[in-house]
């Protein structure tokens, strides 16, 4: 089935939230120019050329390339989209002080690549579903996303289930969307590249966001290093994780990295730590009531797609 999902750039956050709390994913319509679409790809198509399939999971006919803040300035604007920010606010700020950046690539899905497997992008932490958000997951469309070209497959309401919950093919909805679109979907929410039966390419672009107390997929601090992230945003320092995640989490020399990123004095800004510990006070606490060993799920056989 088709996603419904879908929703204009300039919707009301109230009037989102509520679908993406139901069903794991929205669609926003024209959260791009197309002169952004331009830019984007001509940064990163050098790197994409340099590039193959990586394995069966990742895609044997799939291109990807990450370290996109150090690649791409148009990304970099990207990664602030203020319409994406206030959705992730909304989704992590509840059991986190800051979110940081989890992961950042493309995937160039070629004609003849089969299906992905399904499955969940929090995986790899050992926290048994469902859950609350761990990762507000984005896939920009810079080009369109079709049934036939791998637009990605979702489960609706998968967030909420339990992991040994195996989908049919009837749960499944494709995020079919035209260029300019972004996909945003929580990261517990069953999903995978679709099969690519076109003649074209299917670009897309993925910026995950995560709380900011988890250890990040890809590794920010190699991806841009300090000399490149001392130019960056201050904003888009603190998503990289140049910053305290709370008021004493991820401290350098007992204070606030950023000092030390942007060589600046800190004495006069203000009692950082008593702002970020009240910030922690107010948070929603994750309460374990059990334990087990459950595996990481992939979905392959009853829906189609490759095993890892």
């Amino acid at each position: 089935m088709s996603t419904t999902n879908n929703f204009s750039s300039d919707t009301p956050l109230d009037q989102i939230m509520p679908t993406l709390e139901r069903d794991g994913y929205v669609i926003i319509k024209d959260a791009l120019s197309a002169e952004q679409i331009t830019r984007v790809r001509g940064e990163l198509q050098p790197h994409l050329e340099a590039r193959d399939g990586v394995n069966g999971f990742l895609g044997d006919r799939t291109r990807r390339v990450g370290r996109l803040l150090s690649r791409s300035t148009a990304v970099q604007e990207l990664v602030t989209h203020p319409l994406v920010l206030s959705i992730a606010d909304a989704v992590l700020l509840p059991y986190c002080v800051r979110y940081r950046i989890n992961y950042t690539g493309t995937m160039c899905i070629e004609p003849g690549e089969t299906a992905q497997a399904l499955h969940r992008d929090t995986g790899f932490y050992p926290i048994q579903n469902p859950a609350p958000p761990l990762i507000l997951a984005t896939i920009w469309a810079l080009s369109d996303f079709t049934a036939e070209n791998g637009a990605t497959r979702l489960v609706p309401g998968s967030r909420h289930w339990t992991d040994d919950k195996e989908p049919t093919p009837a749960d499944i909805a494709v995020a079919e969307m035209p260029a300019r679109s972004v996909l945003l979907y929580i990261g517990s929410t069953l999903h995978g590249g679709g099969a690519n039966v076109s003649n074209t390419a299917r670009y897309g672009l993925g910026l995950h966001y995560a709380l900011g107390w988890l250890r990040q997929e890809e590794n920010q601090y190699l991806a841009v290093p300090p000399e490149e992230a001392r130019k960056l945003p201050q904003k888009i320092q603190e998503l990289l994780g140049y910053s305290l995640g709370a008021a004493a989490l991820g401290f350098v020399d007992h204070q606030d990295p950023s000092v030390f990123l942007n060589d600046t004095d800190n004495t006069q800004a203000g009692d950082v730590h008593g702002d970020l510990l009240n910030a922690d006070n107010k948070l929603k606490r994750f309460k374990i009531s059990g334990t087990a060993a459950v595996g990481r799920n992939y979905f392959h056989e009853a829906v189609g797609g490759k095993k890892p």
